[in-house]
């Protein structure tokens, strides 16, 4: 979908201090072998008091500090994370509206694992442009993974899970970047590699297994090499959808954000499935925090903003994926790079 009128106006990050990834691995909780492939440099790692949506506040006050809107026009927030947030049966995007935007601001949940933070930002631009020259939407994005329920070094191969948040607005006033347009896809069938035998009618309390639920997808379905072809194409498909709507092609695109993974995922996902060189990725930045769940896309784009390595007239392609699965990619354009100082609330 092409869009007209609607801005990238300001984006926050909070992060942990980082934890190093060759501890990790003499300590016995990150494989030697994969520590080689992936190339990872520490992960981000939240103090034991903090929670996502508490993480995630300190990121939306970050992102409207920095766009100068005022809270009372923001129409809308959505927030997204993959795993606990804080409470059961809690809505956390009302905590985290009520606390960086006031208390009424609307305020959304969406889950849809990885995928969801670029899910959002689709689903707030269409809010913004409902409201052409007044419009404002606030997508925030926040997980923690820690032991015992969440081995954040080795349940799922190719990545390490780092501690985070994010947040990006939305607004129809103005901003450094405007939205071009953005693309969905999925093949919901694919909920099954990460499902595991079955359904079950309570939570059970055991600690996270991808593994063993994508080993059971494997021994039922001869392997994942068709699901990893079905997720290319999916993919690829929505690629194509969002550049063609903003006028480019591959070649066109200056950087590209994508999930968080160590190098041997991250090979296939740019060089090999997008056709885009490893160096206009955000790499040097992912390797050295994690997969921050939903927010890996904002957080890339984020570090590029801060590091001042964008300028005006670049085009930035966002790439998401989630299992499910899902696709929801994204083509911004700086208009003028925004002159910030790194400003977390974290660690670091």
């Amino acid at each position: 979908m092409q869009w007209e009128g609607v801005y990238v106006a300001g984006t926050g990050v909070w992060l942990g201090e980082p934890e190093d990834a060759r501890s990790a691995v003499e300590s016995g909780a990150y494989d030697a072998e994969q520590y080689a492939a992936d190339e990872i440099v520490s992960v981000s790692v939240a103090d034991e008091s903090m929670a996502p949506p508490d993480m995630a506040v300190h990121a939306a006050t970050t992102a409207l500090k920095r766009s100068g809107v005022d809270a009372s026009d923001v129409d809308l927030l959505i927030h997204s994370g993959i795993w606990f947030q804080g409470v059961e049966m809690w809505p956390a995007a009302s905590y985290v509206a009520g606390h960086a935007l006031g208390r009424g601001v609307p305020a959304y949940g969406l889950e849809q694992e990885c995928n969801g933070g670029l899910g959002a930002l689709e689903m707030a631009a269409r809010q913004v442009a409902a409201r052409p020259g007044t419009g404002a939407a606030m997508v925030t994005t926040a997980d923690r993974f820690g032991a015992p329920l969440v081995r954040r070094w080795s349940s799922e191969p190719g990545f390490v899970y780092g501690d985070g948040a994010t947040a990006l607005l939305l607004s129809a006033r103005g901003g450094f970047a405007r939205l071009l347009s953005t693309a969905t896809g999925a093949d919901n069938s694919l909920e099954a590699v990460v499902r595991g035998p079955g359904l079950r009618p309570l939570p059970s309390g055991e600690p996270l297994d991808l593994l063993g639920r994508v080993g059971h997808y494997m021994r039922t379905h001869g392997g994942v090499r068709e699901a990893t072809e079905r997720v290319a194409t999916v993919v690829n498909g929505v690629v194509d959808t969002v550049l063609a709507d903003a006028g480019l092609a591959r070649t066109d695109v200056d950087r590209v954000v994508t999930l968080s993974s160590g190098r041997s995922r991250l090979e296939w996902q740019v060089p090999q499935l997008l056709g885009i060189p490893v160096e206009r990725a955000t790499w040097e930045f992912s390797r050295t925090v994690g997969h921050l769940g939903a927010g890996d896309q904002i957080a890339g784009f984020n570090d590029l903003l801060e590091r001042g390595e964008l300028a005006a007239g670049d085009r930035v392609l966002f790439v998401g994926g989630g299992s499910g699965f899902s696709c929801t990619c994204a083509v911004v354009e700086i208009l003028d790079a925004p002159q910030w100082e790194p400003f977390r609330s974290g660690g670091r």
